[in-house]
């Protein structure tokens, strides 16, 4: 097994990927309100500033930057999953192993997270969470996906309303 070792930094901003146990069920999309309370519940009791976010039916990304004294990110997207998790009907199937540790089976157990590391890398994997419904055929245009801080962008005057139209280069940097 791999030793992985995250990067801890105060006050830092760290780009995430959290994905659902299950990548065909679409439970982040259905159960939206419950998922944007859990965010709420925590970050009232473990603040942070969510840059950028985009939720998918199966999975989510998301750019935080947390309080300049604090680095506990894991500690926060553990309890939004299980908050979410507890709140969530039951139903979904569950593996033994699962079952030994009481889980749920809602979301994987891991998450990829990157420190993001100066101006240049936040504005890619902000332009790459906004394109992302685009990118898994959700939606024809950027702007037509309602799970997504591109519209506050747009509101604040960041983005224009038609951002990531054809014509524009979208890949940010992936292979086409």
């Amino acid at each position: 097994m791999t030793n992985y070792r995250r990067t801890f930094v105060p006050g830092a901003t760290y780009f995430f990927t959290v994905n659902l146990a299950d990548r065909r069920r679409t439970l982040l999309i259905d159960h939206i309100d419950l998922l944007r309370e859990a965010f709420r519940y925590i970050r009232q009791r473990h603040p942070f500033i969510i840059d950028a976010m985009v939720v998918l039916p199966d999975h989510l990304h998301a750019i935080w930057t947390l309080p300049p004294d604090d680095a506990d990110f894991p500690l926060r997207w553990r309890l939004i999953k299980t908050w979410f998790s507890r709140n969530l009907p039951r139903g979904e199937h569950r593996r033994s192993s699962r079952v030994d540790k009481g889980e749920r089976g809602i979301w994987q157990r891991r998450y990829w997270e990157h420190l993001v590391r100066d101006e240049t890398d936040f504005a890619r994997h902000v332009d790459y969470i906004h394109w992302n419904p685009v990118k898994h055929g959700h939606v024809a245009r950027v702007k037509d996906w309602p799970y997504s801080t591109f519209h506050r962008f747009v509101r604040d005057g960041v983005l224009t309303e038609d951002w990531g139209c054809a014509g524009d280069d979208a890949s940010f940097g992936e292979r086409r």
